[in-house]
């Protein structure tokens, strides 16, 4: 298992995590089984807004010896009264569905409290008008939330919460389908999404990833938004290579599903490459790099995907981008206009130009 640090506060967060929309249409013993083996392989960041009201009891019971070594996304604004997921701003529903994950999961305390689903404007101010945001603010002043988040899957919404809530990390859905304007939840633009994650990183606020798989239509070549299948390293390591991102949320229904998402830590570079995402999809039109990397290893020796990270985060404001652009051993000013990367992008960035740019931006 591999690592990434929660930026404010220095928690260690598997890069894959476990996702609950399908895992709770199985009988609890196959839940627990699953979880103590996601456990085993190093996964120690598990999110409960699960689709059904089984997932938190067995997720529950695997983990009940050792809450300590894990960490939670509780939701407050799913509740379970019918046995599957719903979702409410009622302040009491919230309080007695929360307490509910409390008692399941074994722990007096909270590591992410989210607030949960906020797709529109109006979710917000029904939530706050509610009086779940004060609720939550006083479980976080006494240390009950370690960690105030939010779950979104539209920017404009997320940015203005982020604007007035301080929260330590947002949970968004990223995958290539919905970055290129594909899909139900595919809101917002290319570029609105990408600055998103830029703010992310930016202000310090860790990304957990849902919906990698675009509900699984990425990884189905009939059902796939762009006439053909990817895998699931390919999606996790997009996820993964974005702005922010500490931790990818596969929904893990079964053992194999378990199994094949960690098969991602067993396969070469070359099986995680989705370059051929630049044939299939709008982002060459956008002229945008993604940092994915297809264009290395440079000639001259440029981390051009981590000076590219740096230039866009320093255009959001993000002083210590700068620093990190600073300290690299090689810069922009390095470039000798080979062309290497731009041949090899698959998204038809004009390397040569921004490295032109990014020196001028900084000096060197």
């Amino acid at each position: 298992m591999e690592y990434r640090t929660l930026p404010r506060t220095g928690e260690k967060i598997s890069v894959i995590g476990m996702g609950t929309a399908y895992i709770g249409e199985q009988n609890i013993d196959d839940i627990v089984s699953v979880t103590e083996k996601a456990l085993d392989y190093g996964i120690n960041y598990f999110d409960l807004a699960a689709g059904h009201r089984p997932a938190i009891e067995g997720i529950g019971k695997a983990i009940r010896n050792r809450r300590e070594d894990v960490f939670l996304q509780i939701h407050f604004g799913a509740e379970f009264t019918t046995g599957e997921y719903g979702w409410t701003t009622d302040l009491n529903k919230i309080k007695s569905a929360v307490n509910w994950v409390l008692e399941q999961t074994g722990g007096d305390y909270i590591d992410f409290g989210f607030i949960h689903c906020m797709d529109e404007r109006s979710d917000f101010d029904d939530f706050v008008k509610n009086g779940v945001l004060d609720y939550m603010k006083q479980l976080k002043k006494d240390g009950v939330i370690r960690h105030m988040a939010l779950s979104s899957h539209t920017p404009a919404t997320a940015n203005a919460i982020m604007d007035e809530v301080d929260i330590d990390l947002l949970m968004f859905s990223i995958n290539p389908a919905y970055d290129c304007k594909l899909g139900e939840y595919a809101h917002g633009n290319t570029d609105e999404r990408l600055d998103l994650y830029r703010r992310c990183e930016a202000e310090g606020i860790g990304i957990s990833v849902m919906k990698p798989f675009c509900g699984g239509q990425l990884l189905d070549k009939e059902k796939s938004p762009f006439g053909e299948p990817l895998t699931i390293t390919q999606c996790i390591q997009y996820a993964l290579d974005k702005p922010g991102v500490l931790t990818v949320l596969p929904g893990f229904a079964t053992m194999e599903d378990l199994e094949n998402a960690m098969k991602y830590f067993e396969v070469t570079d070359e099986e995680k490459d989705y370059s051929i995402l630049g044939r299939l999809t709008p982002l060459r039109e956008q002229d945008s790099c993604v940092y994915c990397r297809h264009c290395h290893p440079c000639p001259a020796g440029l981390d051009i995907a981590l000076i590219n990270k740096y230039y866009d985060l320093a255009c959001l404001g993000d002083v210590l981008a700068k620093e990190h652009y600073m300290t690299l051993e090689k810069t922009a000013h390095d470039c000798i206009s080979c062309g290497h990367c731009n041949f090899r992008c698959p998204f038809g960035v004009n390397q040569n130009e921004r490295m032109i740019s990014i020196k001028n931006y900084f000096g060197c």
